[in-house]
C-alpha cells in the first residue's frame, strides 16, 4: 500500500485540495509540507501527538518537513476555538517554548541539512510594513468571506477583536512565505484551521497566478483525529518533568474502548494488517489493545526501557504488590505538616489527585479514595510523619489512579 492510500486508511484524511496532485506528491517523497505549533507552553501536550506522528510517517517516505512556530501569530492570538482572548506572550518565553518544542519534536523527526526543518514566523511577520501589507496582501482578502468562516462566526456574539481578525491573514502570509523561500508545497492542520489554510492556498494562487496551481495543496487532518486531540487535552505533556513516563502510559493505558483501535490505527506505527486483526477483539482482549497502545506510544515519547517500567508497574499495581518506584510520586517536606501530620484532602491536592480541597471532598465521600488499598472514609482522615517515612504510602484514585506519597 502506498502512502496516501495508507494515511486514509488509517483515518488521517478528511477532505484535501487537489487530491491527486498530493497523492503524487506524498508517495513519490516529493512533498515539502509544513505545520504549525502555537508556542503558547513549554511543552508539546498530547493533542499535538497526530502531527507528529503524521510528519514522522512523511518524512520517512522521503517527504520533508517544516515545524512551523506560531511565534509572530502567537502574538496576535488564534481565535479558532476560542471563546475568549488569548493571553499575549513576550518575545522571549516565545522563544523559550520554541527551543522546548524542538527537543520533543527531535524524538519523531530529524533535522538538519536537507531534511527538517523548524522556523519561526515571528521571524518575518515582525518584519512587516503594515501598509505594505495591507497593499500586497489584504487585498487579496474578501472581508465577506473572512467573516462566514467558523473561526470567526463562533466569536462573533462574544466579540472578536481586530487583532485577532488579522489571524487568518497572518497564517495565510505563512504559506505563502514559505512557499516562497523554502519550496513549502503542502500544509496540513485540523478541522477549525480549514478556513486559514484556504487563506494561504488562495492568497499563493492569487500572486502567483499561473505557475502556482499544482503546488498549493491543502490537506486536513481527519475530524475525528481533531476531536481525539482536544480530547486528549493539555493536561498530559510529553515532557517527562510535567507528566512521568508512568502517567504517560496510565492516560493511554485508560482510553475508552471505543477509541483504543482509532488510537492504535492513527498514532502507532504497527502495521495495518496486525492492526485489522485486532478489530474483533472484545471484552478483556481490549485491554491487551490498550497495552498495546500504550507502551507503543510511552516507548515513542520516553524509549523502550521507560516503557517498559511504566507498563510493569502498571500491572504489579492493578495486581497487587507491585513496584511503587516508577509511579508518580511526592515528596512531602517539613512545612506540608501541621503537628506532625497531614490530612487527606491536602494530600490529595499537593499530588494534584485532586483540583481542590472541594473536590477532593466530594470523592472522598463518594468511596473513591484508597490509602494503601483501604477505603479512606472519613474526610477529617490524617496521616503522621512516621506513615508517611521511607517507602510512604500509596494513594489510588477511582480503579486506576496511583499516587504515592513519601517524606524523608
Amino acid at each position: 500500500m502506498k502512502l496516501y492510500d495508507e494515511l486514509v486508511a488509517r483515518g488521517l484524511i478528511a477532505q484535501v485540495t487537489h487530491e491527486e496532485e498530493i497523492r503524487e506528491l506524498i508517495d513519490n517523497g516529493k512533498a515539502t509540507f509544513y505545520i504549525g505549533f502555537d508556542p503558547t507552553a513549554d511543552s508539546l501536550h498530547v493533542g499535538h501527538f497526530m502531527a507528529l506522528c503524521l510528519m514522522k510517517r512523511l518524512q520517512m517516505a522521503g517527504n520533508r518537513p517544516i515545524a512551523l512556530i506560531g511565534g509572530g501569530t502567537g502574538m496576535v492570538g488564534d481565535p479558532s476555538g476560542r471563546t475568549d482572548m488569548r493571553t499575549v506572550m513576550t518575545p522571549e518565553t516565545i522563544q523559550h517554548n520554541c527551543d522546548c518544542f524542538k527537543k520533543q519534536m527531535e524524538k519523531f523527526i530529524e533535522f538538519g541539512e536537507g531534511k527538517a526543518i523548524m522556523v519561526n514566523n515571528a521571524d518575518w511577520l515582525l518584519n512587516l510594513n503594515y501598509i505594505e501589507l495591507l497593499r500586497e496582501v489584504g487585498a487579496c482578502f474578501s472581508v465577506n468571506n473572512m467573516l462566514r468562516a467558523e473561526c470567526y462566526k463562533n466569536r462573533m456574539e462574544k466579540g472578536l477583536s481586530f487583532f485577532e481578525f488579522n489571524y487568518m491573514i497572518m497564517q495565510a502570509y505563512d504559506f505563502y512565505y514559505l512557499y516562497q523561500h523554502y519550496g513549502c508545497n503542502m500544509q496540513f492542520g485540523g478541522d477549525d484551521q480549514w478556513s486559514n489554510m484556504l487563506a494561504g492556498t488562495e492568497l499563493i494562487r492569487r500572486k502567483l497566478a499561473k505557475d502556482s496551481h499544482a503546488m498549493t495543496i491543502t490537506l486536513l487532518l481527519t475530524s475525528d483525529g481533531k476531536k481525539m486531540g482536544k480530547t486528549m487535552g493539555g493536561a498530559v505533556w510529553l515532557d517527562p518533568e510535567k507528566t512521568s513516563p508512568y502517567e504517560f502510559y496510565q492516560y493511554w493505558r485508560n482510553v475508552e474502548d471505543a477509541d483504543v483501535l482509532k488510537c492504535i490505527r492513527m498514532l502507532t506505527f504497527l502495521p495495518l494488517e496486525e492492526i485489522d486483526a485486532m478489530s474483533a477483539w472484545e471484552g478483556s482482549q481490549l485491554n491487551r489493545a490498550k497495552e498495546i497502545l500504550a507502551f507503543e506510544l510511552t516507548k515513542l515519547i520516553h524509549g523502550e526501557e521507560e516503557a517498559s517500567k511504566a507498563q510493569e508497574t502498571a500491572r504489579g499495581l492493578f495486581t497487587g504488590g507491585g513496584d511503587t518506584a516508577n509511579m508518580p510520586s511526592t515528596q512531602l517536606t517539613e512545612e506540608d505538616f501541621m503537628e506532625g501530620s497531614i490530612g487527606v484532602l491536602d494530600l490529595m491536592v499537593k499530588g494534584k489527585l485532586a483540583p481542590s480541597k472541594g473536590e477532593a471532598r466530594r470523592l472522598v465521600q463518594q468511596g473513591g479514595v484508597f490509602v494503601q488499598n483501604e477505603k479512606v472514609s472519613d474526610i477529617a482522615a490524617n496521616f503522621s510523619k512516621d506513615q508517611l517515612a521511607g517507602e510512604g504510602l500509596v494513594m489510588r484514585k477511582g480503579k486506576k489512579t496511583f499516587h504515592r506519597f513519601h517524606c524523608s
